[in-house]
Formats: C-alpha cells, structure tokens, sequence
C-alpha cells in the first residue's frame, strides 16, 4: 500500500504541475481534508468519486496513520505546498 501512495502522490504531482509552480486548488483541498478533518469529511470527499469500498478502506488506513503526525508537523506539511 506505501507503493501505491508513493505513485498516487507523484501521479497528482505531474497531472497538476504548473508552470508557475502552484499546487493545484482541487489536490490543495483534498490534501487539507484528509490531513485536517474527520474520517466523516474524508467519506464525504471520497463519495464523489464513487469507489470501490477496498479504496475507501485503503484511504482511511493512511489517514488514521497520518493522523499520527503532530499538528505542527501536518501544519508545516501543507505550509510547504500551499504558498
């Protein structure tokens, strides 16, 4: 699964890539909702998309890891991406 992560990641990194560097709006928000909010607001997210529910249940396994992180660490995560 960390595979999988790694490739979602630098997949998203080259289809929103710009030239002026900015992330994209979209990648911005759904990475703020998965680091900051609630298992809720992350099915709420993810419902749009319609998976399968093994996706689903993949996604929240990473953020319930990543809900580990302090939130100062998170916070200066998305500092670094979203200037």
């Amino acid at each position: 699964m960390r595979l999988s992560v790694c490739l979602l990641m630098v997949s998203l990194a080259l289809c929103c890539y710009q030239a002026h560097a900015l992330v994209c709006p979209a990648v911005a928000s759904e990475i703020t909702v998965f680091l900051f909010l609630s298992d809720a607001a992350v099915n709420l997210q993810v419902a749009k998309l319609n998976p399968p529910p093994e996706a689903l249940a993949a996604k929240l396994e990473v953020k319930h890891c990543t809900d580990q992180i302090s939130f100062k660490k998170r916070l200066s995560l998305k500092k670094s991406w979203w200037k």
